[in-house]
C-alpha cells in the first residue's frame, strides 16, 4: 500500500526516483510526487493526481534538478485523491518535506495543537500533521528531532524526510510500516519494498519498529527510539530484477499465473522427504506434532483462502481440529489459545498489518506460532524467527491480485496437513507416499492445464457483459469458489459470491434467472452426485452453467454445463491447486475483455501495511 523512495547520491535525482516509483506502482495508488533538493539549499515539490505519467508530463514542463530527493505514491486513506493530498508534504515556510506510508491515529489532536502554535494546513491528510511537528520541533539536528517527535505519533508510519538546513542528509523512520534502506558507492536509498533498489545494489538494510536512519556520503547510520547506534547485518537479495518484469506478457498476473508450475516445484522440491518421516523443513517436533489439540490459522483476503483449503485438509488427514480467522477480526473477539496450540499466520508480504497485529497477539498470549510468507526478511517472518517460518518459494509477485503466491501458500498447508498426518500416525505410509507423489507430479500436470488458456479467452469474450457471478463448490471446492470469487470482483469489478453448493436452497437460489451465470467447481469425487444435484437446480432456472472439474468426472457434466474446462486427474487433495489455474485465467480473461487495468486494480493495493 502506498509507496516510498529516497535517494542522496552523486546523480540527478528524478530518473532515480521515478525510476523507483514505476517499481513500486504494483502496490496500488492514487497519486504520485516527489520532493528535491536543489541548489541553495530549496526544496521543490511536484505532485499530480493520478497516474506516474501525469507526474512526469509535469516534471517536463516544470523540470527540477538536484541530486537528493524523496518520491511517494499515495493510496488514498486521508483526504480524497487529489494534488493537494498527495505526498510530499511540506511546512509552512516548505523547508521540511515528508513522505508517509501508514496512518497515524492521533492526527486530529496534533493539527489542533500545532494550528495553536500557527501551523496552516493547506490538506486533508494525517501526513502533513507530521511535516508541521517536524518544524515546530526542530532544533537544528533532524536526528535529534525525530527522537522527540515519533513517542508524539500514534499509529503506524514509515517515513522518509529532507530538510533543508541538512542538504547533506537523508532521514527515514519506521513503525509497523515496511521500509528497507541500502548505500553503495556513495550513493543512499530508501523504498518501502524491494524492487525499487534492485537497479542500484542487491545488499540492503530491513529497518526494525521505532529505528531512525540517517544516509548521506559517508553511508548509513541507524539508531533506535533512545538514540542509540543499531548494527545490521546487510541482505543480500537473490532474486534478478528480471523476476518483476513482465518478460514478454501482456500483464503481470497472466506471467505471475505461468509462472506457477515453476514456483510449485521451487517450493515442494527441496522439502521432499528423503527419509520415511523425515520433514526438516518442519519446525514441529514428533513430540509437539502428537500433543497438538488444536491449529489456529489467521489471514487475509487470498491467503485466508490458503487457510481455509489447510483446515479442510488438516483436520482429514491430521485429525485436529482447526480454526481459521480473518485477520482483522481476530483480536476483537478475545480468542481462547494457549499450550499445546498452533497458530499459523499466512501473508504474501509478511507485512499485512492485520496478520502481523493478529500474531503479535498470540505471541502475547503465549501461543507457539508458525509463519508461512513470500518475503524474506519481512517483518513477521523477522519476529516469529526463521526456524519458525516456512517460505514459499513463488518470487516476486508483482499484479495485486494475487496467483502464484497463493498457489504456493495453499500447497504449503497440504504439505502441513500431510507432514502432520504423517507425524501423528493418522496417515499410512502408503497414503503419505502417494500423496508426496502427486505434489511432485504437480508442477507438469499444473504446465498442463494452463492449455485451457484459449478456451477461457473464448468463454470469457461471451460472458463478459455479465453482471453478476456466483461460484459454487462443496468442500474444498468451496474454499476455492471463494479465492475464484475474490479474483473476479478484484480485476474485472464484476459483482461475485461464493457459496457452499448445498447452500443455494437455503437463500441464493432466489437470485438465480435466466442469462445468470454459475461457475461450478469440481474436484471431490465423493461429492460429485451431491454437487451435480445443485446444478440441476441452477439449469432449471434458466442459469448457464462454467464447470471447471477433473477429466475423469466430465463426462457427468454434459447436458449441465454450458462449458466445461477439464483439468488432470490427480488425488482429491491436490486436485483444487490445478483447479485454480483456470478459475484465474477466467477472471483474468474477463477483466481483458472488460479493458480493466488487470495488474493495478481500482482502489486495492499490493501489501496492506495498515489496518
Amino acid at each position: 500500500m502506498c509507496g516510498i523512495v529516497g535517494y542522496i547520491g552523486k546523480q540527478p535525482a528524478v530518473p532515480v526516483l521515478m525510476d523507483g516509483l514505476e517499481k513500486l506502482s504494483y502496490r496500488g495508488y492514487d497519486s504520485a510526487g516527489i520532493a528535491v533538493m536543489e541548489e541553495h539549499h530549496h526544496i521543490n515539490v511536484r505532485k499530480a493526481k493520478g497516474k506516474l505519467e501525469n507526474l512526469r508530463s509535469l516534471l517536463v514542463k516544470s523540470p527540477v534538478a538536484g541530486c537528493m530527493g524523496i518520491g511517494h505514491t499515495r493510496w488514498a486513506t486521508h483526504g480524497e485523491p487529489n494534488d493537494l493530498n498527495a505526498h510530499p508534504h511540506t511546512d509552512v515556510q516548505g523547508g521540511i518535506a515528508v513522505v508517509h506510508n501508514g496512518i497515524i491515529e492521533n492526527h486530529e489532536a496534533l493539527r489542533r495543537y500545532l494550528t495553536a502554535q500557527g501551523a496552516v494546513f493547506v490538506s486533508q491528510t494525517d501526513t502533513e500533521v507530521i511535516a508541521h511537528l517536524l518544524k515546530y520541533l526542530y532544533c537544528g539536528d533532524m536526528k535529534e528531532t525525530l527522537l522527540k517527535a515519533l513517542p508524539m505519533l500514534e499509529g503506524s508510519y514509515a517515513l522518509g524526510v529532507i530538510c533543508d538546513a541538512e542538504s547533506d542528509a537523508l532521514y527515514c523512520a519506521r513503525n509497523d510500516s515496511p521500509l528497507v534502506v541500502a548505500w553503495e558507492d556513495g550513493n543512499g536509498y530508501l523504498a518501502s519494498d524491494i524492487p525499487a533498489l534492485l537497479a542500484h545494489t542487491r545488499d540492503v538494510i530491513f529497518l526494525e519498529d521505532k529505528q531512525i536512519a540517517r544516509l548521506d556520503a559517508n553511508g548509513i547510520a541507524v539508531c533506535d527510539a533512545y538514540g542509540n547506534p543499531c548494527y545490521h547485518e546487510p541482505f543480500h537479495v537473490e532474486w534478478d530484477l528480471d523476476c518483476a518484469e513482465k518478460g514478454g506478457y501482456a500483464h503481470y498476473m497472466l506471467k505471475e499465473i505461468h509462472e506457477q508450475p515453476e514456483a510449485l516445484q521451487k517450493t515442494y522440491a527441496p522439502r521432499r522427504p528423503h527419509l520415511p518421516g523425515e520433514y526438516r523443513w518442519l519446525p514441529v517436533s514428533l513430540s509437539e506434532a502428537q500433543s497438538l489439540r488444536k491449529i489456529s490459522i489467521v489471514a487475509c483476503g487470498s491467503a485466508y483462502h490458503a487457510g481455509v483449503v489447510g483446515k479442510y485438509a488438516i483436520e482429514r488427514l491430521a485429525r485436529l481440529p482447526v480454526e481459521v480467522d480473518i485477520a482483522s477480526e481476530y483480536r476483537y473477539r478475545d480468542p481462547v489459545i494457549g499450550p499445546q496450540e498452533l497458530f499459523v499466520a499466512i501473508s504474501q508480504s509478511g507485512e499485512t498489518a492485520d496478520t502481523l497485529a493478529a500474531l503479535r497477539e498470540a505471541k502475547r498470549r503465549g501461543a507457539r506460532v508458525l509463519v508461512i510468507c513470500n518475503v524474506v526478511g519481512s517483518t513477521m517472518t523477522r519476529e516469529a524467527g526463521e526456524s519458525n517460518t516456512l517460505y514459499t518459494y513463488a518470487g516476486p509477485e508483482i499484479a495485486v491480485a494475487s496467483t502464484k503466491a497463493y498457489m504456493t501458500q495453499t500447497e504449503m498447508m497440504l504439505m502441513l496437513a500431510i507432514a502432520l498426518g504423517d507425524l501423528r500416525g493418522t496417515l499410512s505410509r502408503s497414503r503419505v507416499e502417494e500423496l508426496l507423489k502427486g505434489l511432485e507430479q504437480l508442477p507438469v500436470l499444473a504446465e498442463k492445464t494452463l492449455q485451457a488458456e484459449e478456451m477461457l479467452q473464448r468463454f470469457a469474450s461471451l460472458a463478459s457483459q455479465k453482471k453478476h457471478v456466483f461460484f459454487v463448490g462443496r468442500g474444498m471446492d468451496y474454499a476455492l469458489s471463494m479465492e475464484a470469487a475474490l479474483k473476479l470482483k478484484e480485476v474485472s469489478y464484476i459483482f461475485s459470491e461464493a457459496y457452499a453448493a448445498g447452500e443455494l436452497k437455503h437463500g441464493p437460489i432466489a437470485l438465480l434467472k435466466p442469462g445468470r451465470l454459475v461457475v461450478a467447481t469440481i474436484t471431490q469425487s465423493g461429492l460429485l452426485e451431491k454437487t451435480l444435484s445443485n446444478l440441476r437446480e441452477v439449469t432449471a432456472r434458466g442459469a448457464s452453467v462454467l464447470a471447471i472439474c477433473r477429466e475423469s468426472l466430465a463426462q457427468k457434466l454434459e447436458g449441465i454445463a454450458q462449458q466445461i474446462i477439464a483439468i488432470p486427474d490427480t488425488d482429491d487433495w491436490l486436485a483444487p491447486l490445478l483447479a485454480v489455474i483456470p478459475l484465474q485465467l477466467f477472471a483474468y480473461s474477463m477483466a481483458v475483455v472488460r479493458g480493466c487495468d488487470v495488474d493495478k486494480p481500482r482502489n486495492l493495493a499490493k501489501s496492506v501495511t495498515v489496518e
